[in-house]
């Protein structure tokens, strides 16, 4: 009997220490562990303890409430020199005031501790000492640099557009740009030769494409949040050169869309692209209608629209044909409208010029820097603003667009200057009803430095039966 209960004893003592180990080591891991308001409260009206139903007296380890990306306390034990506790426990358990609550100012406002708000493309937190911690990001719309552009003698001016405020300079070039520059051997093609004859080959001071050829220049699209320009400007001037290669008997806009979720070979979709290898598509494959398969920005897309939705098949003669219905199931003209390979243009203004006055626009690679973004009218030229600014406010990225006409004015010194009339991607509320000027003639963002021009791939057929299916949807 004695030795059964000194058995039991030892079992005891072994259990209790045991137990005992097991808590301290728990109480020392919370006692350990980072104390949550050091920077103040986060989330400070929020209704912890009292949606848990109440607090615990003295210390409680299970006395908890999930918080945020952590838990918090409601036992009294939390209530020390660095809390643990829920944002309401001083209120809701002991009835004081919160303590490591300060307040900071804006505006005329005040903030608790931990609260926030956003300046322009920053976000700003309310330390413990009562000052604003802001992040430090370059923003795509600076106020001084708008600023001291429209305050200089650049030749342009910058406005603030309200759909770029609050995005940071690496989001612009992230989302608002997609062409990849293209490899060596693409950047090494042969140019065309085009033999001008200085007598007979006169070229105007002024030229647009949209006066030459009215109905057959399209509107500039907008790819919001898409980094695929590749795709924006490459559909922008096979439409354009179908329109004038047919005489207006077909005026499609090409689908945009259709290249993004369609053109994957090498391609990164809304992630940026190569012009070359939509061109490539644009010969092969071929690509529908805005109309037929509309664009959808990446956020507004679903999922089922964002694989491809039209597909095509050989008739013969290197023609295609769809074979599924347009996405749009409220159009049914699914035409498949292809193109012959590009052909690049030299890097001569005058030669430039001479093919988009015998032929149409061009598609042209430039690079964007960070006041190109505010550009609202004028001929651009990039400037200097940001130059004694840190190394994060002066980026740019690989961007193209399409080239319509030329123009040239004069200095109020009488001094001469050139430019580009060119289209961008970016809507039509952006720049000069979503065109640019740009200089000509220097190169200005390598913007003649790639210049490419392309054939509808179009026959008398291709025309006859177009026409048919027009007159057809009109009886």
């Amino acid at each position: 009997m004695k030795l059964l209960l000194a058995a039991l004893v030892v079992l005891l003592l072994v259990v209790g220490e045991g137990t005992a180990e097991r808590l301290l080591s728990r109480r020392t891991k919370r006692e350990l562990a980072s104390p949550l308001h050091i920077g103040g409260i986060r989330d400070p009206f929020g209704s912890y303890c009292q949606r848990r139903g109440g607090c615990c007296p003295g210390r409680d380890d299970q006395c908890t409430v999930p918080y945020l990306d952590t838990i918090c306390y409601c036992d009294l034990f939390c209530n020390r020199t660095v809390s643990d506790c829920c944002p309401d426990f001083w209120g809701h358990c002991l009835g004081v005031e919160r303590p490591f609550i300060t307040t900071c100012e804006r505006n005329g406002n005040k903030f608790l501790t931990g609260q926030t708000y956003k300046e322009n493309c920053n976000l700003c937190t309310c330390g413990a000492d009562g000052r604003w911690d802001c992040e430090q990001n370059a923003c795509l719309i600076e106020p001084d640099v708008i600023s001291a552009v429209n305050r200089g003698n650049y030749g342009w001016r910058a406005a603030n557009y309200s759909q770029f405020y609050g995005m940071t300079l690496d989001e612009g070039i992230r989302y608002r740009l997609g062409t990849q520059r293209p490899a060596k051997t693409i950047m090494n093609m042969n140019e065309i030769q085009m033999n001008m004859d200085p007598e007979r080959d006169q070229l105007p001071l002024y030229f647009n494409s949209a006066e030459k050829w009215p109905g057959k220049i399209h509107e500039p699209l907008d790819q919001g949040n898409c980094a695929a320009s590749w795709a924006f400007s490459t559909a922008a001037v096979a439409s354009d050169r179908i329109s004038i290669q047919s005489m207006g008997h077909m005026t499609p806009q090409l689908s945009p869309q259709n290249l993004i979720s369609c053109d994957t070979r090498n391609q990164g979709g809304c992630a940026g692209g190569r012009i070359d290898g939509a061109w490539w598509f644009l010969r092969r494959r071929g690509v529908v209608t805005e109309d037929c398969y509309p664009y959808r920005p990446p956020q507004q897309t679903p999922a089922e629209l964002g694989r491809c939705m039209m597909q095509s098949r050989s008739v013969g003669r290197g023609k295609r044909q769809a074979t599924q219905r347009c996405p749009n199931t409220n159009n049914y003209q699914n035409d498949i409208y292809q193109s012959t390979p590009p052909y690049r243009l030299s890097t001569n203004e005058k030669e430039i010029m001479k093919e988009i006055q015998d032929n149409g626009p061009v598609q042209a690679i430039m690079e964007v820097h960070e006041d190109f973004f505010v550009y609202k009218s004028g001929i651009y030229k990039h400037t200097d603003v940001s130059f004694t600014k840190p190394p994060q406010y002066r980026k740019h990225g690989t961007h193209s667009v399409k080239i319509t006409g030329w123009g040239e004015e004069r200095n109020v010194d009488g001094a001469k200057r050139k430019y580009w009339i060119a289209a961008n991607s970016w809507g039509k509320n952006w720049g000069e009803e979503g065109y640019f000027r740009i200089a000509r003639g220097e190169n200005e963002c390598e913007i003649e430095a790639f210049v490419i021009g392309v054939w509808g791939r179009i026959t008398m057929e291709d025309m006859r039966s177009h026409n048919h299916h027009h007159r057809r949807r009109q009886i």
